[in-house]
């Protein structure tokens, strides 16, 4: 048994499916009901009422039933010659008994009445019956039954979601702005006396009011709604990507709306045939004289009055039906429904991506447009790219608040404010309310985008964008033109890299990683436009340096090129870069340091980190370069410094480590500026007693060589602060090293030294923490031993 509820369930089920059916479709639902009403009135009308009063005809003149006065006429016209045929009834003379005449009621009704008046009831019941099943049978056919259903809920949601009404409050606003601000700049244009402050107070407040009606409707928009209008997109995308490719629902409707024309063709031709067999009056010939006494009689059929007027009304409706059927196939075929734009909603709303959709989706929204176009409006936000990332922006900023951004900025190794934000959907707002904030790294961020808000970081001076797309408003990139001086961008192509970049006019330093073309380079050609850049990084596999880093950066200070064990061919280019004053050419499988650097006179730092350099005989062509002070060839596979290394007189910083070198000549000892020299992981036995000659050595590097023992002339270096003599063979430590007053730091561990001499103690700047050794080790210095009795004794 079907209880309420479950009535209840049914008729909203299906009052759920209107905003599918155009009016013509209701127009039928009408047209079927009156129908329907027809033939229940017809049917009760042949049920209630006799359906058929006969007499016996007593005389027949002409085969037909005669008048008695007729029946006397005729014989008259025999007696006085043949006019015409008469024969007499033989039948009994009086009236039938009842049932008689209910017998032949019966018989008359079944043999001489016609089929269509007979059965008129019941086939305007048969074909209200057709027209509903074919108004209904698309929407419940079981390959379409379930999208309809699941759509309709989807735009239900939609139309009732709070964000729809948010999204549409913010498009009423800003249509508001602009329309104000038209009116002002027309009366602006007209009037000459409008004071400029007053339009821009006029401006400002229409700017507050638009702002106002943007937090209102964003207030009522709360987490758990914020989260539901999420899961609404993430259903929307997937119905579309469901439906869009088929075109199942369109053909079945114009299936149903042909079957119906042909349906009314049909039923009009053979209806209206049949219409003039309605009679009142009917004569019954019926071999029934054995039973009755006579064999004709004259009946009348009550009911044929009102079935022709209840026929000849149906006729009209059924006129009515087929007019509605053809529209709605003109409908169909006039213009194609297999493409649904929203080209309006576009031009009216800020949603300017709304994308067109195809086939069985456009189709439903053109049925529901013929409903109500606002259906069609409030579902289109949930196609736009543009309000779901409004909405992410919203639940990212209900997620991410003040305090935790807050909990989140540390101090890099510069010791300067920085905020590292790794793997979220979008840039929460609330970071431009950290105005202290000096470094922001986006990291693996999709959708990031810098607002207006973006002035309130006027601290803001270093940008790190890892593998994140990153979108700027027009009045931000304002900003980080004059504020920002240091940018590092990494990213997998080099179509990733935004066009913006190339507006920072104040931009000092540039960091680009990631795969650039080896050969079209017109993605980093507006990179020329940096006027002030002095600093360039460029981490790639390249076969060049890129011609427009050589030919239209000519002030450019400092050139890093990381070619990621490439080898980077077409060196002389270089000679066009007259202002370097640092060059580092890392990991490009160089063999031979390139000549064409020796032409940079301005050049103090040179690294070659990571290169293939077996020897370096052409390092006499250094002393050409006066200002030269830092040099790198550490990472390589050289297996001698050769002797011109005492030319490089003003050299101060000399890394060697990590090659194959297994001695120092002394003619090293000649570069008496010296301050740094790092000769760790190679293959020295031994140091030269000369090292006493560099005066002003304060960093001293041979970790992971074979040296035995230490050269007094070391402990001669008093300007001496940091020596690294760990993972070697030393078996005990000179107690000369008291005499490194400056000494802050001492790395011994990995060698054979069993004891420290006590007057380590002497080097007054050394720390404890600083002194790098086994433990072991470490307590046999008094200090440490008489605490490690104290401790015991505890």
């Amino acid at each position: 048994m079907i209880t309420v509820t479950e009535l209840r369930f049914l008729a909203d089920a299906q009052s759920s499916y209107h905003i599918l059916k155009p009016w013509w479709d209701v127009f039928w639902y009408y047209i079927t009901m009156v129908m329907l009403m027809i033939a229940v009135l017809a049917g009760a009308l042949q049920l209630t009422q006799s359906r058929m009063l006969c007499l016996p005809c007593k005389a027949e003149v002409d085969n037909r039933c005669a008048h008695p006065l007729e029946h006397v006429i005729a014989k008259i016209n025999l007696s006085s010659g043949p006019m015409g045929k008469v024969s007499h009834s033989t039948g009994i003379q009086n009236d039938l008994h009842r049932q008689q005449y209910a017998y032949i009621d019966a018989v008359c009704y079944e043999k001489q009445l016609h089929w269509f008046t007979k059965f008129f009831p019941y086939l305007v019941f048969l074909h209200t019956i057709i027209f509903a099943v074919c108004s209904n049978f698309w929407l419940h056919y079981p390959s379409t039954s379930s999208r309809l259903e699941h759509f309709v809920a989807i735009l239900y949601k939609c139309f009732d979601s709070p964000w729809t009404t948010r999204a549409l409050s913010e498009t009423v606003a800003e249509q508001t702005v602009r329309n104000q601000t038209r009116k002002r700049s027309r009366l602006l244009t007209s009037s000459s006396i409008v004071d400029d402050a007053d339009t821009r107070k006029q401006s400002l407040q229409a700017g507050v009011e638009a702002t106002t009606v943007e937090d209102d409707a964003s207030s009522v928009l709360d987490k758990k709604e914020g989260e539901q209008a999420k899961a609404l997109f993430e259903k929307v995308r997937r119905f579309r990507l469901h439906v869009e490719q088929k075109d199942i629902i369109y053909r079945l409707y114009l299936k149903q709306i042909v079957i119906k024309v042909i349906a009314l063709l049909v039923i009009i031709t053979y209806v209206s045939y049949f219409l003039m067999h309605i009679t009142f009056e009917i004569d019954c010939k019926v071999d029934i004289e054995a039973f009755t006494g006579y064999k004709r009689y004259q009946c009348v059929y009550s009911l044929a009055a009102i079935f022709k007027v209840l026929a000849t009304f149906y006729v009209l409706l059924v006129f009515l039906y087929g007019f509605a059927c053809f529209y709605s196939l003109w409908w169909m075929l006039r213009s194609s429904l297999n493409q649904y734009s929203f080209e309006a909603v576009r031009e009216k709303s800020n949603y300017s991506d709304i994308p067109d959709v195809q086939n069985d989706f456009a189709f439903i929204l053109h049925l529901a447009d013929q409903y109500d176009p606002l259906y069609s409006k409030r579902f289109s936000i949930f196609l736009s790219e543009v309000s779901e990332n409004k909405l992410k922006q919203i639940n990212l900023n209900n997620e991410w608040t003040v305090e935790m951004l807050r909990n989140k900025l540390t101090r890099n190794s510069k010791d300067k404010v920085e905020l590292h934000l790794f793997m979220l959907s979008g840039l929460p707002d609330n970071v431009f309310d950290l105005n202290e904030i000096e470094v922001m790294r986006l990291e693996l961020i999709p959708d990031a985008k810098l607002t207006p808000m973006i002035t309130q970081l006027v601290n803001l001076k270093e940008l790190h964008v890892y593998h994140s797309t990153l979108t700027v408003d027009l009045q931000a990139l304002s900003f980080l033109a004059e504020n920002l001086e240091t940018l590092h961008l990494k990213f997998t192509s080099i179509e990733k890299i935004p066009s913006w970049i190339f507006l920072l006019k104040n931009l000092k330093e540039l960091y680009l990683a990631g795969s650039l073309d080896n050969y079209n380079f017109t993605h980093i050609e507006g990179i020329q436009d940096l006027k002030n850049l002095t600093t360039l990084y460029l981490k790639s596999s390249l076969p060049r340096i890129p011609p427009v880093v050589t030919d239209m950066l000519p002030f450019l200070e400092k050139l890093s090129i990381n070619n990621e064990g490439n080898r980077l061919l077409i060196l002389i280019s270089l000679k066009k870069m007259i202002n370097l004053s640092s060059l580092e050419l890392i990991n490009c499988d160089l063999e031979r340091i390139p000549h064409s650097i020796f032409s940079l006179s301005e050049l103090w730092e040179i690294d070659f980190r990571g290169n293939n350099f077996k020897t370096i005989e052409e390092i006499i062509s250094f002393q050409h370069l006066h200002k030269l002070t830092c040099l790198k060839l550490w990472h390589n596979s050289i297996a001698y410094i050769p002797l011109q290394m005492g030319a490089l007189a003003s050299l101060e910083q000399l890394y060697l480590n990590h090659n194959n070198i297994e001695m120092m000549p002394l003619q090293l000892f000649l570069c008496n500026k010296l301050r740094v020299l790092d000769l760790s992981y190679n293959n020295l036995a031994f140091i030269p007693e000369e090292i006493q000659l560099l005066k002003n050595l304060q960093y001293f590097a041979v970790t992971k060589n074979s040296i035995e023992m230490l050269p007094d002339g070391l402990f001669k270096c008093s300007k001496l602060q940091c020596l690294l003599l760990g993972k070697n063979s030393l078996t005990s430590l000179s107690p000369q090293v008291g005499e490194l007053m400056n000494l802050i730091k001492i790395e011994l561990v990995g060698n054979q030294i069993e004891s420290l001499p006590p007057e380590l103690e002497s080097c007054q700047s050394l720390k404890p923490g600083c002194i790098i050794v086994e433990n072991s080790v470490l307590h046999t210095l008094p200090s440490y031993a008489k605490e490690n009795q104290k401790s015991s004794h505890r």
